[in-house]
């Protein structure tokens, strides 16, 4: 099962409401005052009306009886225009705050380190970017408003009870103890309980998604059973929790019941006591009654909604631990968690994270890397050494993946790293890119940590392209130039042409005009991945880090692209974890990575006249003995 998203406590949910209020303190004042004034012409008519009964058991004449009337009808019509005007503004108010919310969360998201999504998955981010940010919706749009509305209101109503006769006050504390025990009960297990349905929901999610993606393998190797049993454990989890919160519900709304309607019959009673013992007159009475009848409809709806306060709550929780500092800024301490997913530059299938060019798009991700410059062009000293030293990593605490590893690679060099699978390349090659931060030791570039770094200076000396790619909805066009706005028609077509794609992009039925993604043109995945790495050419970083960014394409083509490349990135550092070895041959230099370790480090011809792992594994790539 994967390691979900962090989620935010208390306290940074309180903090984030009230810096949301504080934005829109106008609106809410507005709606307030709306819902104030519509709450105080509403406590008229009760007081009308218990004039009424006392001047009529005193005796009175038809036209005071008529003007009274006249004047509650009056009160009622002015309470539901107030009314009226109050929720619009609360709806106003709400879908402005909801807006906002949405939008923030898309940023988060949007900034999440590839490390991040890779170890929680795509389950629990789903999950969270649709079933709590719905959940969400609902609370800001019409608990909070109805709340606060209920809250005014029943605060109105005390006052007005308490003018009327503070003795009629008294049979409503009644009510105080079995309202205060049954919320204290509810309050105390309701947020953990909901977060614990949230996420099994995620694990849901999770599981059904990985069946779905899998399920051609899943077939193959006949783990159907298994797969179902893993969708019937995440729901039978899912079942109990909801199971759980609903005993919180079925326990805390009849205790609320009697909570607010024992008040209306103590008050009739105590009251006649009252009035009998000529405490209170008759028209006190009635009145105090009604308000206390009156003031069953915003207790009812203040406990109600409660519910729904409690989940928004923890769907907010939910989706504000997903801006929670990853190990790169907990590690750095200024470059929090936005600079790791920058680092990633020319793909982006890892569960979304956004600020990589193969997915970023959203705010124009590459627009912040600029040229890339010669080396020394800017640097006298020509320092932008990119240095790794005594680095280590572990993805679980005790199992290091990387064991103090050293690697300096030179300015302007072309480096492989090549070793078996498991061995680490893929680790190191994401230290190296500023993805992760490491455990142990540094990576440093120009003297200055990446983990460090502010994201713009991070991007323009380092980036990572890996095997993994996506397409945008749009045009051809769109998608290259997403990391340069300012780019020309000659601009893209000179990035298509230097990765071997413009011949294929000219073809398409439009041009670059050509509509591709998701419902569009399709394209190969070798076509999606030159996209991609067209999208690094016209973004022009400094350094690269080549994760197998050609394991998709045929060798043939692969090759033909690489050449291109070369010529692209000459004068750039270019470090390239390589699966095929004609990569590392072409290379100015090879390490070799065995175990976590740099076992060898030289040139193509160093290596193989060493008769080390890589001339073993050279000789064995070519079947030669």
């Amino acid at each position: 099962m994967s390691t979900t998203l962090p989620v935010a406590d208390a306290a940074q949910v309180r903090r984030y409401a009230r810096t949301l209020v504080r934005r829109h303190p106008r609106a809410l004042g507005a709606a307030l005052g709306l819902h104030a004034l519509a709450a105080a012409a509403g406590l008229v008519a009760p007081r009308l009306l218990g004039d009424l009964v006392e001047a009529i058991s005193r005796g009175t004449s038809r036209m005071t009886v008529d003007r009274i009337a006249l004047l509650i009808a009056g009160f009622v019509v002015v309470q539901a225009v107030l009314t009226r005007f109050a929720h619009l503004a609360s709806a106003r108010l709400g879908e402005r705050v909801l807006a906002q919310l949405r939008e923030e969360f898309v940023d988060r998201v949007l900034a999440l380190p590839l490390a991040t999504v890779e170890r929680a998955g795509t389950g629990d981010l789903l999950t969270r970017t649709s079933r709590d940010v719905s959940a969400l919706s609902r609370t800001v749009r019409l608990a909070v408003p109805e709340t606060l509305v209920a809250i005014v209101t029943a605060g109105f109503i005390i006052g007005a009870l308490l003018l009327v006769g503070p003795l009629l006050a008294l049979p409503c504390l009644i009510a105080v103890p079995v309202l205060w025990a049954g919320t204290r009960w509810y309050l105390r297990r309701a947020p953990a309980g909901y977060l614990r349905e949230n996420a099994a929901y995620s694990d849901i999610t999770d599981g059904i998604s990985e069946t779905v993606e899998g399920s051609r393998t899943t077939e193959a190797l006949r783990q159907q059973a298994r797969r179902r049993a893993r969708t019937n454990a995440d729901i039978r989890r899912s079942y109990a929790a909801e199971r759980y919160t609903l005993f919180l519900r079925t326990v805390f709304f009849p205790v609320a019941e009697i909570g607010y309607v024992v008040p209306v019959v103590a008050t009739l009673v105590i009251g006649g006591w009252f009035h009998l013992k000529g405490w209170v007159s008759l028209g006190q009475v009635t009145a105090a009654t009604l308000y206390v009848q009156q003031l069953v409809d915003p207790v009812d709806r203040l406990l109600s909604w409660l519910d729904e306060v409690q989940v928004g709550g923890a769907s907010m929780a939910r989706l504000l631990g997903v801006a929670e500092p990853d190990e790169r800024s907990r590690a750095g301490g200024a470059a929090g968690a936005a600079d790791a997913a920058g680092a990633a530059l020319g793909v982006g299938g890892a569960g979304g994270a956004g600020a990589a060019l193969g997915v970023g798009g959203a705010g124009g991700a590459g627009a912040a890397l600029g040229a890339a410059r010669p080396v020394g062009a800017d640097d006298p000293d020509g320092d932008r050494r990119l240095v790794a030293r005594d680095v280590r990593y572990a993805y679980r605490t005790g199992r290091d993946v990387l064991h103090e590893v050293t690697l300096i690679p030179e300015p302007g060099e072309k480096l492989a790293v090549v070793g078996p699978s498991g061995a680490g390349k893929s680790t190191l090659g994401r230290l190296l890119a500023g993805v992760h931060a490491p455990q142990g030791g540094s990576v440093t570039v120009a003297g200055r940590r990446l983990d460090t770094l502010p994201l713009a200076e991070l991007r323009s000396h380092v980036a990572l392209v890996t095997q993994e790619h996506h397409v945008f909805i749009g045009t051809l066009r769109e998608n290259v130039a997403m990391v340069k706005p300012s780019a020309t028609d000659a601009d893209v077509r000179a990035a298509l042409a230097a990765v071997a794609a413009l011949d294929w992009a000219e073809a398409l039925p439009d041009g670059l005009d050509t509509m591709v993604g998701s419902g569009g043109h399709p394209l190969s995945p070798a076509q999606a991945q030159q996209l991609a790495l067209a999208r690094l050419v016209l973004a022009d970083p400094h350094t690269l880090v080549l994760d197998e960014a050609t394991s998709l394409i045929d060798p043939r083509a692969a090759r033909e692209l690489e050449r291109s490349l070369a010529a692209v990135l000459r004068g750039r550092t270019v470090i390239a974890i390589a699966h095929r070895l004609f990569s590392a041959h072409d290379a100015d230099r090879v390490a070799v990575v065995e175990d976590g370790r740099i076992t060898e480090l030289g040139s193509h011809d160093e290596l193989v006249a060493a008769g080390g792992s890589y001339a073993a594994l050279w000789h064995s790539w070519h079947g030669t003995p």
